[in-house]
Order: C-alpha cells, then structure tokens, then sequence
C-alpha cells in the first residue's frame, strides 16, 4: 500500500513570514486556557500524577501520626472526631430492623422478633467484643472515631470459645500494625503480590492481611526480615475506609487537608497569647542619656532591672530615663484571620463553620437552615458508609454462624432454620436522625406532602429515626388503652388530631310549605 504525504506550497499570503505570526498567536491564544496546567520556573506546584499506592507509602506515616497529635492538642481537631461520633454513629448506633417475609407474602413478624432479640443481646457489652468491654453500639462508635483520625479501621472476626457467649465476636486492631512499607511483588506464580502488608491476587482482591508482630504461639505467625508477622486470611478480616481514588488500597485522614491550616493556627494561636500575657505586664528599658550611666568595659555585662511592686513608684539614677515596651498585639485583626482560617479547615472537614467552632455570632435562621441541611446530607452518605463497610458485614457473619449453630430461636423454643439465611439477611438499617430545624413548619409540610400523595407515614417516621411498624404497634396499644379505659371516641380523635370532630348537621323537620313561606316573608 503505498501512502503519500501532502505539504501545502506557500503562497503569497504565507511567503512575508505570516505562517509563524498565526502559530505565535495560536499558542498564546492556548496558553491562556488551563493556567493550572502551565508550570512557573519558581514553583513549587507539583506537575507530576502520583498513583495512590505511591503517595501513601510515602506519606501515610506521617499523616496519621499529625493526625493523631493534633487530635491529642488541637481542640478544633477533637471537637471534629466529636462531631463524627455523634452524627455518624449517634447516640444509639446504627439499629436493625429485621424485615424476612413469609413465603406468601407478609412479614414473618415470630422470624423477626427472634433475630432482632438474638442481635441485641449479642450486642450488649461482654458479649460482641473479644475483650469482653465494648458493646456493639461502642464498637460503631470506636470505629467512626478511629477512622476520622486515622482514616481507616480493621476489626477481626473471632469465632469459638475465645469469642465469648455466642461464640461470635469482634476484634478491633490497630490499623498502624499493616506496615504500608511492607511490599512484595510476587508471593505466587498466579500474580499474586503484596501491597502495604495486604496481600491480594492478580486482580487485585485481597487475600490475606499480614500484621505487625511478636505471638509467636498464633498459628498464622512468620518472620521476614527480622521482623514478625501475622498472615491472616481475608475472609476473617473487615478493612474499611473511604475509597476516594481508583487503586486506592488504604484509608487516609479525614482532615489530611486541613492539618496544615490547623498547626500553623495553633501556632499562631500561642504565639498571640504569649503577646498578650507580655502586654499584660507592664515592661519596659532604662536609658541613659549621653555621659550618664554606669562605666564598664567592654566585655563587662552592666545590664540591670527593677522588679515593681503593684502600687509602688521607683526613684531612677540620674540621666536614666523609663521606655515603656507595651505589645498592643494581638488586636481587632485577630479574630478576623482566625475566622478565615478555621472556614477553610472546616470545609476540608465537610463540617459547618458555625459547628466547629461553636461561633454562632451574625447567623440568621435562613443561613443556618441551609448549612445544616446540607451538612446532614454529609452525615447521611457517611452513615450509608458505615453501614456498608461495617454493619453488613458483621451482621451476615452473625447470622451465619448463629443459625448454624441453631441459636437464634422463637418464643417457642424452635430454632430457625440455617436453609432460609437468604431470607433472613433481609434487613434494614436506621441510623440516627434529627430534631427538626423548625419544628411547625417541618410538620406541616410533612402532613402536606402525605395528604397529596407525595410521601408516606413509613417515611416520615424513618426520617425521624424510627421503626414504623414499632410506632403503628404503639399507636394501636395507646389506641386500645384508651378505650379500655373508658374513655369517649370523641376525646380520642381529639388526642390523636388535635380537634374534635364535626358533628354532622341535624335534617329538618318537615313542616310542609309555613316555614318556606315564613322565611320568604310570604
């Protein structure tokens, strides 16, 4: 195949140099798109792409070890982990609500309440953690904080005597202990490879965690290098972080961005209140004018000072004269720089300004309506998060080994059969949720919305934090109390809609044609 190449001949146009005119004016017209892209000779701006796997075994260490000392000093930092805590895993945990139905459809209520009841007493300290202290609700708790500050969790699943009463529990472990230095590019002849102290295969799934340590009596223990570790295989391990990146393989900070700003502000933060302890005092020098003074060499150190007494007035030497030194820092622009400050490292945390820093002054109820709002979508995508990387797991896990084991059971004593585990992992999960902004008109809008047809009482009520079908059987409880206690339908109906009813308007009586002729005047 033969392949011929065209150049144009240049014409009259092109032959007084015009060509380069148009390149010269085309690369200036491209250097002014992406100026993020263009690359100054002092600058430090990074122009290479780091993959994940590199930037973390290069910068992990060392971004949890800030994370965790500006946790320990920085307020700003602990009140954020404070802040996860209690709107992630919230004062009650993430709750389950078993919802297996029957083959004919419905609800398989007598399923249910066994599998709920069987979980919540697993769930009760002693019983769901190895060490025998920590309850499920704790263990959620625990979790979220280590990851905020840490950026990632591991908990091990432990099945047997060791696992306590239900033969079932969890082990937290330190995520530090899968050193992110630890790496081999060939464990088998199929691809497999370790990364970071997890092993995965060919395709990038893992197999095995290899942990730091010094047990040698654990069966899974080895050395390498010296050093001792721990192969355990996946299936007994959940790794949970955020994933942010595609081939990311470990967790980082959730303020990784923000410890910057924050180090430098607690910094500047003791630096002010040391100026201002020395303005607090008053200080100042002692001059002498010329041919006063004490006489000394050179070498010789004639420097002296005057300790005052509150309300005592000093007689100087003569020729002496008092300069007073008096800080007047810090001042009005304090404030204003801390407040920049402390909005961009509460928008790399994704928590509101107003929260963080409990600063409340110049808010309007409009603006804080909508900040709240939108920091409670934040919340919601991290409690989806928790569930996912962290409530499932460990609830299938349970669910297997307990039906097995043929210890989740009714009332009346039968065990549920292991053969329905499908079914009975048909569950969901209720996060904590919020007290309305404005409690009136949130209600109103809610009770619009259901008469429309737009939303449903189950909804509404799940918004809230709640179990629907544990409010319908309250309702009915309070509904038949009520009425056996004697109390009237018309108080009932204005209990429960706030209004009594309308009675309906008596028929008249049939007086033939006076009344009609009376009320005409006729």
């Amino acid at each position: 195949m033969n392949i011929k190449f065209w150049q144009s001949k240049p014409n009259a146009s092109t032959a007084g140099g015009e060509q380069p005119k148009r390149r010269m004016r085309l690369g200036r017209s491209l250097s002014q798109l992406f100026k993020s892209g263009q690359a100054q000779g002092n600058d430090n701006w990074t122009v290479t792409p780091v993959t994940p796997d590199a930037y973390i075994a290069l910068h992990h260490p060392t971004l949890v070890a800030r994370s965790r000392e500006q946790w320990s000093n920085n307020d700003y930092v602990r009140a954020f982990v404070r802040l996860v805590r209690q709107n992630i895993a919230g004062p009650q945990g993430v709750l389950m609500q078993s919802k297996c139905e029957k083959p004919r459809g419905g609800l398989d209520t007598e399923a249910n309440k066994a599998i709920e009841a069987d979980f919540d007493d697993w769930g009760k300290a002693g019983n769901c953690d190895v060490t025998g202290k920590l309850s499920w609700r704790a263990i959620q708790t625990l979790v979220t904080e280590t990851t905020a500050r840490d950026g990632e969790f591991v908990v091990r699943k432990i099945y047997g005597k060791s696992a306590g009463p239900h033969g079932f529990a969890l082990q937290l472990i330190d995520p530090q202990r899968l050193s992110v230095r630890y790496e081999n590019s060939k464990v088998d002849n199929e691809g497999g490879f370790i990364r970071h102290s997890i092993e995965y295969n060919r395709y990038g799934r893992a197999v095995a965690y290899h942990f730091a340590s010094v047990d040698e009596w654990d069966a899974y223990y080895y050395s390498y290098a010296g050093r001792g570790f721990v192969r355990v295989p996946a299936d007994e391990i959940i790794h949970g972080f955020v994933h942010e990146q595609v081939g990311q393989r470990r967790g980082l900070p959730w303020a990784s961005t923000s410890l910057f700003r924050l180090h430098h502000l607690q910094g500047f933060e003791d630096a002010s209140v040391q100026n201002a302890r020395a303005g607090a005092t008053k200080m100042g020098f002692i001059q002498y004018r010329e041919g006063f003074g004490p006489e000394a060499e050179d070498d010789d150190d004639v420097a002296g000072s005057i300790d005052a007494e509150p309300l005592s007035f000093h007689e100087l030497p003569e020729g002496a004269e008092f300069k007073e030194f008096n800080p007047n820092y810090p001042a009005g622009e304090f404030q204003t720089f801390h407040k920049a400050m402390l909005r961009g490292a509460s928008a790399g945390m994704g928590v509101l300004y107003n929260t963080l820093a409990s600063d409340l002054e110049g808010v309007n109820f409009s603006s804080i309506r909508q900040g709240t709002l939108d920091e409670r979508e934040h919340w919601k995508e991290l409690q989806q998060w928790l569930i996912e990387a962290l409530c499932i797991p460990v609830f299938e896990a349970w669910l297997s080994y307990r039906l097995l084991a043929g210890e989740v059971k009714t009332k009346n004593g039968k065990p549920l059969p292991a053969s329905k585990l499908a079914e009975y992992k048909r569950v969901v999960w209720q996060p904590r949720r919020w007290a309305w902004i404005d409690p009136r008109a949130d209600q109103e809008a809610n009770n619009s919305s259901i008469r429309g047809g737009q939303n449903s009482f189950s909804a509404v009520i799940r918004e809230q934090g709640r179990d629907p079908e544990t409010v319908f059987a309250e309702l009915s409880a309070d509904l038949a109390a009520m009425k056996a206690a004697g109390i009237p339908d018309d108080y009932i109906q204005l209990f429960m809609f706030g209004q009594q009813p309308i009675p309906e308007p008596a028929e008249p009586a049939d007086d033939g044609g006076a009344k009609s002729k009376k009320s005409t005047g006729e």
